[in-house]
């Protein structure tokens, strides 16, 4: 894991610093902030490897961003970046008089190797997480990538739940992953199905989709855990997906929907045991969607090895 932070440089280089080193060296962007401005700048980032491909995260002050054909020409990188901006709108200019709005919350998929200026619509900060992933091999199925511009994948579009949701467990909860190599893979090609470069009939491109559609089916368990009543079909309702295909998703992880919904409850519960120590069982139990304590007991030990006692038990000890 690499990361960096301007808490630990002077003031008056942080700027600098983040435009010389972070940016020109590593991003490969041109930085513009006015100089009344810098005194103040502050900036973090990480960047980290999984599947292959790189995970930055970013937050910094308000500055304006720019890719270059110059930048370009110093620091080619021929990668797939898939954006989550998630915090600090802007506009985003992408040449031959062609430019929109990135909101906060927006997707924005383009080509390493293409040129961009963005300018930020306020002045306190930003957060954006960006997943680049080197092109090579058949990775994009044949698919050209070198003149995608930057572009927002709008939430109406019939992949951005699937490319979301696979996108968030990436960069967000990879420990729920277990293949990062075959994922990242997934994710480069279901971001080129909605910027239009694959057919969704092609079998490795109804592949992504169901993973796209297992991650997002984890999203609404996790998100709806608490409710005793989850059910498949009320996950099919929700993605749009028949029923049969809810239980096919779930499938090659080896866990059925079931399984799959009690370890996240089980989990959960676990989370919460150790978070409140006083706080009784039967209430965690319920609170995670329990119906019944020895459900959740019995849940319970065969998820952890061990009861919710004692398990309170070992963590007291550490």
């Amino acid at each position: 894991m690499l990361s960096f932070t301007t808490d630990d440089i002077d003031p008056e280089h942080r700027f600098d610093h983040w435009r010389e080193v972070r940016g020109k060296g590593l991003f490969g962007v041109t930085i513009e902030l006015p100089a009344e401005r810098r005194a103040d700048f502050q900036g973090r980032f990480s960047a980290d490897d999984i599947g292959g491909a790189i995970v930055s995260r970013m937050h910094a002050s308000s500055y304006r961003v720019s890719r270059t054909s110059g930048d370009i020409a110093r620091t080619p990188a021929d990668s797939l970046c898939i954006a989550w901006q998630t915090r600090g709108a802007g506009w985003m200019d992408v040449g031959r008089g062609r430019g929109h709005r990135v909101a906060d919350g927006d997707i924005v998929i383009n080509h390493s190797d293409t040129p961009f200026e963005g300018t930020p619509e306020r002045s306190d900060g930003f957060d954006f997480l960006m997943l680049k992933i080197r092109l090579s091999g058949d990775l994009l199925l044949g698919a050209p990538a070198h003149d995608l511009f930057a572009a927002t994948l709008l939430q109406k579009s019939p992949f951005f739940r699937a490319l979301s949701a696979l996108f968030h467990a990436l960069t967000q909860e990879p420990r729920d992953v277990v293949d990062p190599s075959a994922e990242i893979t997934h994710v480069a090609r279901l971001a080129m199905l909605a910027r239009g470069r694959l057919l969704p009939g092609m079998p490795e491109c109804r592949a992504a989709l169901r993973s796209g559609f297992y991650y997002a089916s984890r999203d609404i368990l996790v998100r709806n855990l608490h409710q005793p009543g989850l059910s498949p079909a009320a996950v099919a309702q929700e993605l749009g997906i028949s029923l049969r295909q809810v239980h096919v998703l779930f499938e090659p992880t080896g866990l059925s929907f079931s399984r799959t919904l009690t370890a996240l409850r089980v989990r959960k519960a676990g989370e919460l045991l150790a978070m409140a120590p006083s706080r009784p069982v039967a209430d965690v139990a319920y609170a995670c969607g329990f119906d019944s304590l020895a459900t959740f007991y019995r849940a319970f030990r065969n998820y952890y090895g061990m009861t919710p006692r004692d398990m309170r038990i070992h963590a007291n000890c550490e």
